[in-house]
């Protein structure tokens, strides 16, 4: 099993929490793991973006040009990303973002509503947690279980009360998947 992902978006939406999140969660589980993390000079607001490969085999390298699951957070990353995903692989996007929707075939497509969903829950910045949920229900590389054990390495101590909030997010990540598998 390998599983290659790219996550891009602004700056300031979790992109980078959300890959390292699966990073950890997956070493949690005894996976072989890469995380790398790509960021603009401006931070909050400008682009960011990771790469995460997820293997039951070492990794020979972390450098990737073409994807199993793109993750598009803004346009821009979309615009960016979306001719690089595999035959046969998947697109995610927070369909609230994205102005031009794909046009891309040959993959399986999911636009979710994930910063609306966020609002329900009362913290906009669990939306990332919404759409990590969302992976795992498209494909299931790792529990939620062990998200929610690599949140407590992620997440600073002093944010660890967010947990509950994370767990309700990514939740509620997968329930907006189901709705494209007919359950």
């Amino acid at each position: 099993m390998k599983f290659e992902i790219i996550i891009a978006g602004f700056g300031g939406q979790g992109v980078l929490s959300m890959g390292m999140s699966l990073a950890y969660a997956a070493m949690i589980e005894g996976k072989e793991v890469s995380w790398m993390p790509s960021y603009g000079p401006e931070m909050r607001g400008g682009t960011a973006n990771c790469n995460i490969i997820i293997s039951s085999k070492p990794i020979s390298s972390p450098i990737i040009n073409t994807f199993d699951l793109v993750v598009a957070l803004n346009q821009p990353s979309l615009n960016k990303f979306e001719k690089q995903i595999r035959d046969g692989g998947y697109l995610l996007y927070e369909k609230d973002q994205i102005i031009n929707p794909p046009t891309i075939t040959q993959i399986s497509i999911f636009g979710i509503s994930a910063t609306k969903e966020a609002v329900k829950l009362e913290n906009k910045k669990a939306m990332n947690m919404v759409m990590l949920g969302a992976v795992l229900a498209i494909e299931p590389i790792v529990s939620v279980g062990s998200i929610l054990k690599a949140l407590e390495k992620v997440l600073p101590s002093r944010h660890h009360h967010l947990i509950p909030l994370n767990k309700k997010a990514l939740l509620m990540g997968q329930k907006l998947i189901q709705p494209f598998f007919g359950n």
